[in-house]
This record gives structure tokens, sequence and C-alpha cells, in this order.
């Protein structure tokens, strides 16, 4: 089975090198409503995005994330987590608003926040634009929420930089679908190391064959690597979540 949506979604790629041409107001006005129109837990729309155009903000971003190419984005989003504005409505009725502060609430913000920016992923391509939603935005969440002046009850969770692609890379091979894709129950199967053998030659190949940024590496021991990242980087997120006035713990 095969159509234009099936193809672009299969098609996806992370774009971190951009043309100069940024993005036009009508464009943003177009991925903004695409976020507006995809899937939002009890219709509560709990996010907001932030449009970053001051250069300062950018540069202070690329700091944070460790990634300046950002700066060279067409547009650049913060989508939030957002139970502020529900604050206010229930404020204004008198309501109790004790479950808007809940972990349950934060969650509901979380998923609203990763809904929304696949949409823009999504219609960005389809409008010909490239992107990466950028998760290392939570590097140092407080320096975020002061730069963007976040008031109680939001929370920056995602990042996305878009543009005109200057790059085409390659696309990388996903997981076999038996080793995430179950029915019933969550259930490995019994030739779990075989497949991931395959799979970890399949990534190496591609990643010592690729178009730019060749390496030396597998899957497995990209995971490995993965977990020796220094665990104090992002220490603070707990206690800033709950300074934004959410309760977890």
């Amino acid at each position: 089975m095969s159509n234009d949506i099936l193809t672009l979604l299969m098609q996806h790629r992370s774009i971190r090198h951009y043309t100069n041409q940024p993005l036009t107001q009508t464009e943003v006005t177009t991925l903004v409503t695409a976020a507006q129109h995809a899937a939002t837990s009890t219709f509560a729309q709990q996010y907001s995005i932030i449009s970053i155009t001051d250069s300062a903000i950018k540069q202070e971003l690329g700091t944070i994330t460790g990634h300046h190419w950002l700066e060279k984005s067409g547009h650049y989003f913060m989508l939030v987590a957002d139970q502020h504005r529900n604050l206010k409505i229930a404020e204004k009725a008198n309501a109790d608003t004790t479950i808007l502060r809940s972990f349950d609430k934060f969650l509901a913000s979380t998923f609203d926040v990763a809904i929304a920016a696949e949409a823009i992923v999504t219609a960005g391509e389809s409008m010909g634009l490239g992107s990466t939603i950028m998760g290392s935005i939570l590097n140092h969440t407080q320096r975020i929420i002061d730069l963007l002046n976040l008031p109680e009850l939001t929370f920056p969770l995602l990042g996305i930089a878009i543009g005109h692609p200057a790059e085409q890379p390659d696309l990388k091979p996903r997981l076999p679908q038996q080793l995430m894709h179950f029915s019933n129950q969550y259930a490995l199967p019994a030739d779990f190391n075989t497949q991931l053998a395959a799979y970890d030659a399949t990534t190496a190949a591609y990643y010592a064959n690729r178009n730019s940024h060749l390496k030396q590496t597998t899957f497995s021991q990209h995971i490995v690597q993965e977990l020796k990242r220094d665990p104090q980087l992002r220490a603070e997120l707990i206690s800033v979540i709950k300074k934004q006035g959410f309760n977890v713990k």
C-alpha cells in the first residue's frame, strides 16, 4: 500500500543544515495551524508554541543544546507544556485548580506537545521543509524558563529547528518490527540476539557508507554510548518541574 502521506512519513529525515531562506509568516502560520489540528488530550489544548526570532535567544539556545546549527534554521519553535492558560480560565470561573498541578495533567501536556511537534514536522515536510525535533533544550530548563519568561504551570519540552534543507541525509534503517511490535503482550522474540546482530550489521553499514559524518558504530554500541552521558546534565529536571507548580515526585 502506498500514497503520498505514507511516502512522506516513511521518508522522514532529520535536517540540521539549512539554506539562508527564512520561513515566511504564511509558512509559520500554516505550521502552527497544522499543530492546532492535531489530536489533543480531552480537547484541553495543554501546550503553547513560541516562535524564537530573536538572534540573541537563538544563540543562547545553541549554547544550551550544544547545537549552534539551530541558529541558522529558517525558523525555531519552542513547544511548551501549558496548564497556565487553563489555570486562568479556572480562576475566572472560581473552579478548583488542584488537578491542573497533577502529574496526570503534566503528562497530558507532554502528550499534546509531542503530537503537535510531529504535526509540525510532517506538515513542514509536505511543504518541502526539513526539521529536527530537539530534546536537548532539556539540558538547562531553568535557563530557558528565565529566557522566555515562562509562567507558573508551564514547562519547555521540545524545540523544533525547521527550514529549507541544504542537505539530503541517507535514510536511517529502523529496528525490525519483530523487535518493537508485539501482539497482546510485550514479548521479545526468542531469536532476539540473532535479529539484533543482523540489525547491528545493517546500522554499521549505514554509518560507514552514508553521505556524511561517517563513523564506525552499531545500534547496540549507540545505546551503550548513550548510557555514558553525564547523569548530572539534567539532574535539575524534577526540581524545576516542581518549581513551575507541577506536583511530580
